[in-house]
């Protein structure tokens, strides 16, 4: 190649190519464009004579590898550049200090993602006369930008600027005012700056050709306003997660009448929505969550934007029925929940439905064979929970990742007829379903969450259950279930949340649930429990712009960092799967990574007997584990010194002896511990470290348990060798040994003080010291006389 001196336009981009930029480039000496972007192995710097000799290069691509370094000063050669895209790289160094305030001929720059930090001050564009797209996206927030700081007038008109965490003019949070002199507008994006005050309604009066507008994630306040004199050629909005308040103007909907997307979620907009919003007819996406909305949802809206793929209300104060006869809308996407939506689900299926969320609602009726019955299209949500729908659950349930049935009415058997093959999170907890688990649910090995706590099932745990070879969390609290605890439950060896309290379970510990990972898992598995799941995919959330001169490498202009931005920042449609777990005496829901990471074993309120099995000490990963409120005997295992991840430990209201091992203060993560109400005996854990945080109520109902911080002691045992005295009062049981010095001074103290008052009593009554003299002159007259008596006899039976 280095032989093709003629070349104009190399592109070697989205290969597999490594290592740093060959010399040979330098001999391209014809090349105006060269484009090595996304080959994720390329390296090295950029400080090669060979590239910047290229003094006829117009365009330079090298997004998306792995370049680093500083920009080498040479590139001030390069004057005929127009498009610079160094994105995605690993350069570095002070921006300030760069070549780019020389390369004046500049109509694109990306400078995105990279590790530069420091200050750059805008008015280094100042002589850029051509500039039309400036990019500046960054994630190690090292990076201040400063528009404001000085004086300048730019002669450039720009069509796009996105700006994003870039620690926008830091000391005074204002919106470039430089922008007031620019009227082409196309694209603006600045979000996750921090930027105050209220919304720039001049930036849209300036600019009437503005296409997006992105001001997502900072402190913007007060009203939004539209112009009103003139229409917008808005397609994009996105204000979110900002401080606007106030009510939406009335005609807002024939300001924007060509609005695709529009997000002013997280805000604190109140009031109705205007009817003026069923004139957005090519509305695809519409998301005012989490706002301060009441209301009924427009009939106009419902009717006239036909467009709509999806649809996001939650979190709300709106009313009434949203599902009357005309919602005939061909959504993808609808969350509505936790507002006052009431009414019945509709009976004509939602079309192309991949995400329903009508979760915290008052919606009533039964559950629509459509949604159960492949209606909806396959691998996304239903969430029906927190509302109060009634009778049976329908046979079909196998067209969604995750079903959500939850803190409802339903009641009755699960049908035999469930198929769950595709199904992965299955959420039933809080309703009034009976009967026993149906063996066909328990053979889908796709399932990783099955939750049907705090319902009325009953039974054994069938042995099918090993069908369930992925599952993560299983949650049979709160039910009736009986029998002894199956074993094929240790054969569910990905398991890591398992709670099974509050049943009628019996037997004993099953000796192999030291088989089952609890929580040893590798980093690849968590993604099945912590899943973001985008349901919408329209064209323009990832723009293009074709603008008045055409790329060499015939790009159109990709703006990015409008649909990444939204979604890594908490937007998007996503669904977390959240269990709730009993540790550290409170109900804690787990979500996401969270969950992800929680491990627990709880047996609590059953009727298991039987000695604690010590293999339970090898699951060193386990978080929580709970025995309580059961009738176990025998001692508390050594071996539980090993589970160094333990952060609780309640083992109370059982019939365990012995001594509390003090190897357990080995454990450094403990924070709950709990045998109270045992038959346990002996000297507690030293009290220090996590122990030392332990109070009394953590060891009530043991009588024979002592030290701190119960009031009862423990003397200290005499090291010294032992006595004949000291092995008898061992081999008898006592528990203490008497101090002799504490005898001899506590006996010799009474006697001393009882001698002293019977003195005083005589010296200071004369008639009870007489009768005291004449008492033991007559005691010593009585020994006389019998002792002479005694002895006269003795005399006559020798002599006889």
């Amino acid at each position: 190649m280095a032989n093709f001196s003629n070349l104009e336009i190399l592109d070697l981009s989205y290969n597999d190519f490594t290592g740093s930029i060959t010399p040979y480039i330098g001999a391209l000496s014809s090349l105006k464009a060269i484009s090595l972007s996304y080959n994720y192995g390329l390296n090295g710097t950029l400080n090669t004579s060979e590239f910047c000799a290229l003094k006829k290069l117009e365009e330079i691509e090298l997004a998306g590898s792995d370049f680093e370094g500083m920009l080498p000063p040479c590139l001030n050669n390069l004057t005929s550049l127009s498009h610079l895209d160094i994105s995605r790289n690993r350069f570095n160094g002070n921006l300030s200090s760069s070549p780019i305030a020389n390369l004046t001929s500049l109509e694109y720059i990306d400078l995105s993602y990279n590790l530069f930090e420091g200050l750059f001050s805008f008015n280094l564009f100042a002589n850029h006369s051509k500039l039309k797209v400036i990019q500046f996206l960054s994630d190690n927030n090292k990076l201040d930008i400063e528009t404001e700081n000085y004086s300048w007038d730019p002669l450039f008109q720009l069509k796009v600027l996105v700006l994003s965490n870039c620690n926008l003019n830091m000391l005074t949070g204002n919106f470039p005012k430089f922008l007031l002199d620019q009227h082409e507008l196309e694209v603006v994006g600045i979000t996750h700056s921090k930027l105050n005050g209220s919304f720039p309604i001049w930036l849209l009066e300036n600019n009437t050709g503005l296409q997006l507008l992105n001001l997502r994630s900072n402190s913007f306040m007060g009203e939004f306003h539209l112009p009103s004199d003139h229409y917008m050629n808005l397609r994009w909005l996105d204000l979110s997660d900002n401080h606007f308040d106030g009510k939406l103007q009335e005609n807002i909907g024939k300001r924007i009448p060509k609005i695709e997307y529009l997000n002013i979620s997280h805000n604190q907009f109140e009031g109705n929505l205007p009817s003026s919003i069923g004139d957005m007819s090519d509305l695809q996406a519409l998301d005012l969550s989490f706002n301060n909305f009441s209301g009924e949802v427009p009939m106009e809206f419902i009717a006239n934007c036909t467009s709509l793929d999806s649809l996001r209300l939650s979190n709300n104060n709106f009313h009434g029925e949203i599902f009357s006869k005309h919602f005939d809308l061909s959504l993808s996407s609808l969350e509505l929940q936790n507002n006052n939506f009431t009414g019945t689900l509709p009976v004509v299926p939602l079309k192309v439905l991949q995400l329903l969320n009508i979760g915290n609602n008052h919606m009533t009726g039964t559950i629509p064979l459509w949604i159960v019955n492949g209606s909806m299209s396959p691998n996304e949500v239903v969430d029906l929970s927190s509302n109060s729908l009634e009778g049976q659950i329908p046979c079909g349930l196998a067209s969604s990742d995750i079903i959500n049935l939850s803190h409802n009415l339903l009641s009755g058997l699960l049908p035999s007829c469930l198929n769950l093959q595709n199904v992965m999170h299955l959420l039933l907890q809080g309703n009034k379903l009976t009967g026993s688990l149906p063996k066909a649910i328990l053979n889908s090995s796709s399932l990783v969450t099955l939750d049907i706590r705090d319902n009325c099932f009953n039974g054994s745990i069938p042995d099918e259950i090993v069908g369930l070879s992925n599952l993560k969390v299983l949650s049979l609290s709160g039910n009736h279930f009986s029998g002894v605890i199956s074993k094929q439950l240790c054969q569910l060896k990905r398991i890591g949340i398992m709670v099974l309290s509050s049943n009628s379970f019996s037997g004993s510990i099953p000796y192999c649930f030291n088989n089952i990972s609890f929580g040893k898992l590798a980093a690849s598995d968590f993604v099945n429990i912590h899943s973001d799941f985008v349901y919408t995919d329209f064209s323009f959330w990832t723009l293009y712009f074709s603008f008045p001169y055409k790329s060499l490498l015939n790009r159109d202009f990709q703006i990015e960092g409008l649909s990444t931005d939204y979604h890594e920042q908490g937007g998007g449609f996503r669904e977390q799967v959240g269990t709730e777990i009993v540790t550290k005496y409170r109900a804690d829901l787990y979500k996401g990574l969270n969950l992800d990471l929680m491990s627990a074993l709880d047996l609590s309120l059953n009727k298991l007997i039987g000695e604690i099995p010590p293999k339970l000490g090898q699951l060193s990963s386990l978080r929580g584990l709970n025995l309580s409120h059961n009738q176990l005997t025998g001692p508390i295992p050594k071996s539980f010194s090993n589970m160094t991840q333990l952060e609780s430990l309640d083992l109370s209201h059982n019939n365990l002896s012995g001594e509390i091992p003090s190897t357990l203060i080995d454990i450094y993560t403990l924070e709950i511990f709990n045998v109270s109400h045992n038959n346990l005996s002996g000297k507690l854990p030293d009290f220090k470290a996590q122990f030392g945080t332990f109070e009394k109520s953590s060891y009530e109902g043991n009588p024979f348990l002592c030290g701190p911080p119960l009031e009862k002691s423990c003397t200290e045992i005499d090291e010294s060798p032992p006595s004949q005295q000291k092995s008898s009062e061992t081999s008898d049981g006592k528990w203490y040994q008497v101090d002799l010095l504490v005898f001899s001074t506590s006996f010799s103290v009474s006697y001393i003080i009882f001698f002293m008052g019977v003195a005083s009593v005589l010296y200071i009554n004369s008639h009870w010291r007489q009768q005291f003299f004449n008492l033991i002159e007559d005691r010593i007259y009585w020994c006389y006389y019998f002792a002479l008596d005694t002895l006269k006899r003795l005399a006559i039976r020798m002599c006889h």
